[in-house]
């Protein structure tokens, strides 16, 4: 008898859900906005060419169940605190740069690191399957945060570029006060003999003009973004000092709200993005480079004996940073293992 009174009190609660419309079906067909906080500027190619494509092919595979509130240039946050912003669940996706945020991942500077790869393919692919599901970043470094990766976005190698003084040979690099990222780049710097100041890229041109710096570690397809083509007048074409990568990310709370074939839609929106942007990077790094020193940006390489030089001494950095790590018990050396061979691939 109890059961045919619950039975008879499912039908008719199925029946009085149907009559206003509300079916499971219905709930698997609600549109979802994400809310997603962005420190770049729409103009840099990492929000145009790879954010971008992400929110529009999650919106395409999802016939339209997706939809993004998008907050690029630091409307939600400053780029140290995006972490803090998906975990507190000020937005749901977040681009992080673990150079802004060492102490929440240290293992991820690995791609900082001088002389691995060349090419923003190499560290995107590489990256990514490091922050997949089971891969070292992930394990280590992602999941531990409550975030899961979604698009890659390594920029490729880092050029030294300067706004006053014409930079010959090794010996012109000491004394500079040039901007890093943070992380390894500081080791790269101090090598070169130069000061190496940590600055967040939104805070560089104003830098840049006021003299507090000499120059900068960054990359050919970046300057123009963020305006810095006004002051730079020299850069080092044939020597690179490391690189920097950007996640698009989504709080594991968020991530858990979504049912499993949005879930599916968004990983592989990421993966499209990925490729996307990397290739339009290394496709137009070179088109880009002529187009800088059209504008009076003028490249002065450095003598291949010092080249070989500076990069020989790389592999003490390597050893540095790992070893740093191992004794803070965080496996430096197996991640460094796990990108090299990732990269060699």
């Amino acid at each position: 008898m109890k059961h045919h009174r619950l039975a008879r009190t499912s039908a008719a609660l199925a029946a009085a859900l149907a009559a206003i419309g509300f079916s499971s079906a219905t709930l698997a067909q609600e549109t979802i906005t994400l809310r997603v906080g962005d420190w770049m500027p729409l103009s840099h190619h990492v929000s145009s060419h790879g954010g971008k494509v992400f929110m529009d092919k999650a919106t395409e595979l999802s016939k339209g169940r997706i939809q993004f509130q998008f907050f690029p240039a630091e409307q939600l946050g400053k780029g140290k605190d995006s972490l803090q912003m998906a975990q507190s669940g000020v937005a749901d996706i977040v681009n992080i740069a673990p150079a802004y945020i060492t102490d929440k991942f240290p293992l991820s500077g690995v791609a900082e690191l001088p002389g691995i790869y060349e090419g923003a393919c190499k560290g995107s692919y590489a990256l990514a399957d490091m922050t997949s599901p089971g891969g070292t970043l992930e394990k280590h470094e992602f999941k531990p945060n409550g975030v899961r990766n979604l698009f890659t976005a390594a920029i490729g190698s880092y050029r030294i570029m300067t706004s006053r003084k014409e930079v010959k040979s090794a010996d012109d690099f000491k004394g500079l006060k040039l901007r890093t990222a943070g992380g390894p780049m500081d080791q790269t710097a101090q090598l070169l003999g130069s000061t190496s100041i940590r600055m967040a890229g939104p805070d560089v041109l104003v830098s840049l003009q006021r003299g507090t710096l000499d120059g900068v570690f960054w990359p050919v397809m970046s300057v123009k973004p963020w305006g810095i083509d006004e002051v730079i007048k020299y850069w080092t074409p044939n020597l690179g000092v490391g690189s920097f990568v950007s996640y698009w990310v989504i709080s594991e709370k968020s991530w858990a709200k979504l049912p499993k074939d949005l879930q599916d839609v968004l990983l592989e929106a990421g993966q499209y993005a990925t490729k996307s942007h990397c290739e339009y990077v290394d496709s137009s790094e070179i088109s880009e480079a002529e187009s800088l020193v059209k504008a009076g940006l003028k490249p002065i390489p450095i003598p291949a004996s010092d080249v070989q030089k500076i990069t020989e001494r790389y592999a003490d950095i390597y050893q540095s940073w790992s070893k740093s790590l191992d004794d803070r018990s965080r496996p430096g050396t197996e991640v460094l293992k796990d990108f090299q061979q990732h990269v060699a691939k």
